[in-house]
């Protein structure tokens, strides 16, 4: 089973992860909270995070870059990142975050899940990891 942290505000996002998710080997938690992320994650070290770009005051942007700092503060490798877009021309600004990755919502649930695994693969066969 793979860890998975979902960062969205707005409900629709959770349950259109989630019914994407139904029945696959993935385990779900959500926080609506951008500024709560980082700790999140270093409290539970999911190595996929999902975060809304349009999220509170603090936007995707900064919750990628916060994730990415808590990992180097704590020597380790940070998660790999997906910025759920709004726009497809947003892809500019989940690559200036550094994000891993990003979809366009609303997304389909094999889109979505094909893009999961391919990252979770990747954190699986990186020899970062052994």
């Amino acid at each position: 089973m793979t860890e998975l942290l979902l960062v969205a505000d707005l409900p629709w996002v959770d349950d259109a992860v989630r019914a994407a998710l139904g029945g696959t080997g993935y385990a779900l938690r959500t926080i609506e909270d951008p500024a709560a992320a980082a700790t999140t994650w270093e409290e539970q070290r999911p190595p996929l995070v999902l975060i809304d770009l349009q999220i509170g005051a603090r936007g995707g942007m900064a919750v990628v870059r916060d994730l990415r700092a808590a990992a180097q503060w704590r020597g380790v490798k940070p998660p790999a990142t997906v910025l759920l877009l709004d726009r497809y021309v947003d892809a500019f600004l989940a690559r200036r975050a550094g994000a891993d990755a990003w979809i366009r919502k609303p997304f389909g649930a094999f889109e979505l899940r094909r893009l999961l695994d391919r990252l979770a693969q990747a954190s699986v066969a990186d020899p970062a990891e052994a």
